[in-house]
Order: C-alpha cells, then sequence, then structure tokens
C-alpha cells in the first residue's frame, strides 16, 4: 500500500475577515429623529404608544449596544430608570449592567414604561400586549431607516457594531467596550479595531502635519 502524502501535509485555512457593518453617528441622529417625528404627530392613544414604545427600541439599542435577543428579553424588572440601569442577561446567562446616563432617554423610556403595563412582565411589547419579537424589532428600525432616506439596510445588529466602534472612535478602552458588550473573549471585539482605520485614515488625512508642507 503506497503512502498517502496528504497524511503528512499540514494545511491551513483561514477564513476572511469579516468586518461589521456601521452606519454614521448621523444616520443614528436622522433614525431618531424620524422615530421622535412621528410620536410628536401622534394623534390617537394607539399610534402614541406605538410610537412610544418604537422610540424606546432605538434608544435603547444606541444607549447600551445590546443585541436584539437582549432587547426582547428585557422584562419590567430589568430596567430600573430611577437608579439609571439596565439589567441585560446576556450568552450563557451571564448577566450586565449597563448604565444610562441621557437625560433624554431616561425621559423617553419613562414615557413609555408609565403606558398600561397589564400583566405581561416583557419590557418590550406588541400591539397585543405580548412581548415584542425581534422580527418586529427589525421591521421598526427599518421603517424608519427608511423614512431617514438610508440606502443601506439597517440592522439591530449594524446599531450594535455602530455604538462598539464609535465608542472605539472617542477612545474608550478596548476592555470597557469589551463589557459593555457582553463578550467573552477580547479577540471577538478586537475586530473593532479594524473598522476604526477608516477614522484613523480620516485623521490622518486632515491632521497630519505632512498635508500642509509644500516641498517642491
Amino acid at each position: 500500500m503506497g503512502i498517502n502524502p496528504f497524511h503528512v501535509m499540514k494545511l491551513k485555512y483561514k477564513e476572511p475577515l469579516l468586518l461589521p457593518k456601521t452606519i454614521n453617528s448621523s444616520d443614528i441622529q436622522a433614525i431618531l429623529k424620524m422615530a421622535y417625528d412621528e410620536q410628536n404627530k401622534a394623534t390617537t392613544q394607539y399610534t402614541k404608544s406605538q410610537c412610544n414604545r418604537d422610540v424606546a427600541v432605538l434608544e435603547l439599542l444606541f444607549a447600551t449596544g445590546m443585541r436584539v435577543s437582549e432587547l426582547c428579553s428585557l422584562n419590567n424588572a430589568d430596567v430600573n430608570l430611577s437608579a439609571r440601569f439596565i439589567r441585560i442577561m446576556g450568552k450563557g446567562a451571564k448577566e450586565r449592567i449597563i448604565q444610562l446616563t441621557n437625560d433624554e432617554v431616561i425621559t423617553t423610556l419613562t414615557k413609555y414604561q408609565k403606558q398600561d403595563r397589564e400583566l405581561d412582565e416583557s419590557f418590550l411589547r406588541n400591539r397585543d400586549g405580548h412581548r415584542l419579537s425581534e422580527q418586529s424589532v427589525r421591521q421598526i428600525i427599518n421603517k424608519y431607516a427608511k423614512k431617514a432616506n438610508l440606502k443601506m439596510h439597517v440592522t439591530p445588529h449594524i446599531f450594535r457594531h455602530t455604538f462598539a466602534t464609535l465608542l472605539l472612535e472617542e477612545d474608550v478602552d478596548i476592555r470597557y467596550i469589551q463589557k459593555i458588550l457582553g463578550h467573552s473573549s477580547i479577540t471577538t471585539t478586537q475586530i473593532y479595531t479594524h473598522v476604526s482605520t477608516k477614522q484613523q485614515r480620516l485623521i490622518l488625512e486632515i491632521k497630519h502635519p505632512r498635508n500642509r508642507m509644500t516641498i517642491h
């Protein structure tokens, strides 16, 4: 029986690095503005309650960077607005606390929280009073992204990636971002350092003194 040369060959297949898609902070602002505009235009109690819910969904995603599954799993007991924090149950039943530091976000969530809580323990609910689904969250984002005339298909994960990337660009230590996102390994969080090279290029183009020098 001949020797199979493949037995002694060591092959490594390196999967291509898929950088997370993000949007600009101005795009996030445009989406939020569309949601608040709809909220201000609402006339009936039903449309007001739905708009309050939609704004709460968008603000929570951007304020915390949580996963859509974590968002939909939030219960009333997890949202402590007087103490200004959210308790999130992440992957592997790992609990983390995220502080809410923006007054407008607190005001928005308080307005939504004051709506009829009914008997359902879930914080975010659909029109029937049951727990909001992940698909419904995607539809909410898509609705206001279209109203903001964004060409890119915006998903809950893009909100999460944008949250992380913007923090990194503000020089937040990657270990803090890891903890906020609920990553068990820093390796997962480090992918955002690749995304921030876009900002690095922009900084070097605008700020580097060599670009203001004329040699010839």
